[in-house]
C-alpha cells in the first residue's frame, strides 16, 4: 500500500502545473501520516462540497453569485474556519484533517477553496504572500484578492498593507516590494511546498525530528532544487546522531551554494563532522 501510495505521489510530482491535481497530491502528502487514508474518498467529498454549491446557485449565475454562495455554503453552513485556537497544530497542514475536523491554516483552507471553486468553474489562482496563504482571480477591473482562513473576505489594498506589517513590522515598504509582485499567481508546486513547510516547522518546533525528515524528502521529492532543505536535514541528521548523513547533506549543500551566507557554519559542521565519522571506523 505504501510503495504504491509513494509511486502515485512519484508520479504526480513529474507532472505538469496543468495536469497536476492539487487535491490528490496534497492527500497524498498525507498518506505517509495517515498510512490507510482513502485519497478517492476526500476528492469525492470535494466533488459533493462543489455539488451542494451548485444546487444553490441561481440559473446563469455570475462569478459574483457563485462566490457569495460558495462563502456561504463553506464557512457558514459548513462551518470550516481558520484555526485561532491551536494554528501550530500539525493536522491544520493535512487537507484530511481540514475536511474532517472543519478547520486549517491560510494555505490548507486555501487549497479546499481553491479545489471546490475549481469544480464550479471559478478561476482561482493561489497566491504565496507573506505570512498568509491568499487566493486571487482576475476580473476586467483588476484582481480581486480573498482570504479563505477569514471565511473568505475580500482584501483591500489597505488590509494587505497591513497584513505585510505584522510580518514585516511597521516599516514594511511596499514601494520596495511593491503589491503587484507579492500578489503573483503560485504554481501547484509551490502551493504544496509551501505546505510542507509549514509541517516541517510544526514538527520541529515540537522536536518530532524524525517527522520532519520526512517531510523534507518530500518536498524534494516535488521540488529536488532546494539547497536549504538539504541543508535542514543535515541539521536534522546531526541532531539525530546520524552524522555520515549529516556530513553527506553539508556537503551536497555547499557543492549547490558554495558562497551561502552560512557557507562558513557548514564548513566547520562538516570539518567536525569528518572528524566524528573518522572516530566511528
Amino acid at each position: 500500500m505504501e510503495s504504491r501510495m509513494h509511486e502515485r505521489l512519484v508520479k504526480l510530482a513529474k507532472t505538469s502545473e496543468q495536469e497536476m491535481n492539487l487535491a490528490e497530491a496534497a492527500l497524498l502528502i498525507a498518506m505517509d501520516e495517515y498510512p490507510g487514508l482513502d485519497v478517492d474518498a476526500y476528492l469525492r467529498q470535494l466533488d459533493e462540497l462543489a455539488t451542494s454549491v451548485q444546487q444553490r446557485l441561481p440559473a446563469q449565475a455570475g462569478l459574483e453569485d457563485t462566490l457569495v454562495t460558495l462563502n456561504q455554503f463553506l464557512f457558514v453552513e459548513q462551518g470550516f474556519s481558520g484555526d485561532t485556537d491551536d494554528y501550530d497544530d500539525p493536522r491544520n497542514s493535512f487537507l484530511n484533517e481540514v475536511l474532517d475536523r472543519k478547520r486549517g491554516i491560510p494555505i490548507t483552507l486555501s487549497i479546499l477553496y481553491m479545489e471546490v471553486g475549481r469544480r464550479l468553474g471559478l478561476p482561482l489562482k493561489g497566491v504565496s504572500f507573506p505570512g498568509h496563504f491568499l487566493v486571487k482571480f482576475s476580473t476586467r477591473e483588476g484582481e480581486v484578492v480573498l482570504d479563505p482562513f477569514s471565511g473568505g473576505s475580500l482584501m483591500s489594498k489597505e488590509d494587505l498593507v497591513e497584513m505585510l506589517e505584522e510580518t514585516y513590522g511597521t516599516a514594511a515598504d511596499t514601494a520596495s516590494a511593491p503589491l503587484e509582485r507579492l500578489l503573483t499567481a503560485a504554481g501547484k508546486k509551490e502551493i504544496l511546498v509551501r505546505m510542507l513547510r509549514n509541517l516541517k516547522g510544526a514538527y520541529l518546533r515540537r522536536e518530532r525530528y524524525e517527522k520532519a525528515l520526512t517531510v523534507i524528502d518530500q518536498i524534494l521529492l516535488i521540488q529536488p532544487d532546494q539547497p536549504d532543505e538539504i541543508r535542514d536535514r543535515g541539521r536534522i541528521y546531526e541532531h539525530l546522531e546520524c552524522f555520515r548523513a549529516a556530513l553527506e547533506d553539508y556537503q551536497s549543500y555547499l557543492t549547490l551554494r558554495p558562497s551561502a551566507g552560512d557557507a562558513p557554519d557548514a564548513h566547520r559542521r562538516i570539518a567536525e563532522l569528518k572528524q566524528i565519522v573518522a572516530n566511528l571506523n
